[in-house]
């Protein structure tokens, strides 16, 4: 098979599934992890719908940043748009059901879901590190109805904390928390409190995980990388020769690096030469990602990837009212009676992320904050060899709840 290279840094999804296929280095998964909760309980849909969400999301960026790097979590702003929810009421609550895709479950089962969600997803692994955090941050003297925060400390075991916004301490310690719930990575979310401002939902996931086998320092080399523009851009490249969970097909080529012991894995999709990252991320589907993620088989081959760090930082309202969520922002038509009996509406969805990969393993962190405004107020015998020096998409994935964590796109590396 002819070396392969990568132009553009694809998709980073962050997903914690269960463990389906052999990784290098295959360890007994069960004896190592806690009892797995059985699927009937843990209502699949959820997890389907969340990562179709996430594909919509990153094609919905990659169009309007196509030269961009990309990094999201789509379940970062699940757990956001989730705890609004329990707020919203009338069509506002259906819009977000439908953009998240959960229109056909009760408030009951919705909150049900993601409260055993995330208790899945809590010590999966002991050699990797994955906290998901909530927090409610509230006006004092603003009326809140009970249920609504009950909800979200029960279901989201969520932080609910009164604050004077006229303190301008208060975003120092509103990004405390964010700092503290994402490893140092991300410092700030709120960088001042508007006069109208009434509460902040908040949503933080932190990941560190090791490769279950290390890339060795000394075979990292600077090597080209081909960008989309037809430049290129010397990069250290890390390389590893084993066994390898593989798939690929006349599309691309794709590969699974597991961390710690097995449970998650990160997958690279590498466009092939004579494609590229749009033509990819059109036939990007739930469907199609459940179909693909089947057909990986372990083989023995080579990977070469790119070193680099990532930080992302976007406003999302553009982007959810192209996805169907309009009446949330318009401070005429929100509804959130389930809230607060006064009128509101969401001012700003802000959403930053950050990534590392190295020799060592993947460092990532997410913050989702969701600010509330009052109104004015296949198999072969051959060998593979994959080299990732150009754009291509790549997923953190849990193999036990089918979670996805992150998603992005890189375009340009950055060490």
């Amino acid at each position: 098979m002819n070396k392969k290279t990568i132009t553009t840094l694809l998709l980073i999804l962050g997903s914690f599934l269960m463990q389906h296929q052999m990784n290098a280095f295959p360890l007994p998964l069960t004896a190592d992890f806690p009892s797995i909760i059985a699927q009937s309980k843990m209502n699949q849909n959820l997890i389907t719908a969340n990562t179709q969400f996430g594909f919509k999301l990153l094609q919905t960026l990659m169009q309007e940043e196509e030269q961009q790097n990309i990094f999201i979590s789509p379940t970062s702003i699940a757990y956001a748009l989730a705890m609004a929810y329990n707020g919203a009421n009338g069509e506002t609550q259906q819009e977000i059901a439908t953009a998240l895709g959960l229109q056909a479950m009760s408030l009951a089962e919705i909150n049900s879901a993601f409260q055993l969600w995330q208790e899945n997803l809590a010590n999966i692994d002991p050699k990797v590190q994955l906290d998901l955090a909530n927090s409610l941050w509230l006006r004092e003297g603003f009326s809140f109805l009970p249920q609504f925060l009950e909800n979200n400390e029960s279901f989201y075991n969520a932080q609910i904390e009164t604050l004077d916004f006229t303190n301008p301490d208060s975003p120092r310690i509103i990004n405390g928390w964010v700092k503290e719930n994402t490893g140092g990575k991300i410092e700030e979310i709120v960088d001042n409190l508007h006069p109208d401002d009434v509460l902040f939902l908040i949503n933080a996931i932190y990941f560190q995980g090791s490769w279950t086998q290390e890339f060795n320092q000394e075979l990292t080399v600077e090597k080209p990388f081909y960008l989309a523009d037809g430049g290129t851009k010397q990069l250290p490249m890390m390389s590893q020769e084993g066994y390898f969970s593989y798939y690929e097909n006349e599309q691309f080529q794709a590969v699974s690096l597991p961390y710690g012991a097995g449970r998650l894995s990160m997958y690279i999709f590498l466009p092939r030469e004579d494609s590229n990252l749009a033509t990819f991320l059109g036939e990007l589907t739930a469907e199609n990602w459940e179909q693909w993620l089947a057909e990986f088989t372990q083989q023995k081959g080579s990977v070469t990837i790119p070193r680099f760090q990532l930080e992302y930082d976007i406003t999302l309202n553009s982007v959810l009212q192209s996805l169907g969520l309009e009446r949330m922002f318009d401070s005429e038509k929100a509804d959130f009676s389930n809230m607060t009996p006064n009128p509101v509406y969401v001012n700003q969805i802000k959403h930053k992320t950050f990534v590392e990969v190295n020799e060592e393993g993947t460092e990532a962190a997410a913050v989702t904050s969701i600010g509330i405004r009052a109104m004015s107020a296949l198999p072969t015998e051959e060998s593979f060899h994959i080299i990732v020096d150009r754009p291509f998409f790549f997923a953190i994935r849990d193999h036990q709840t089918g979670t996805v964590l992150f998603m992005g796109s890189l375009i340009e590396p950055k060490e």
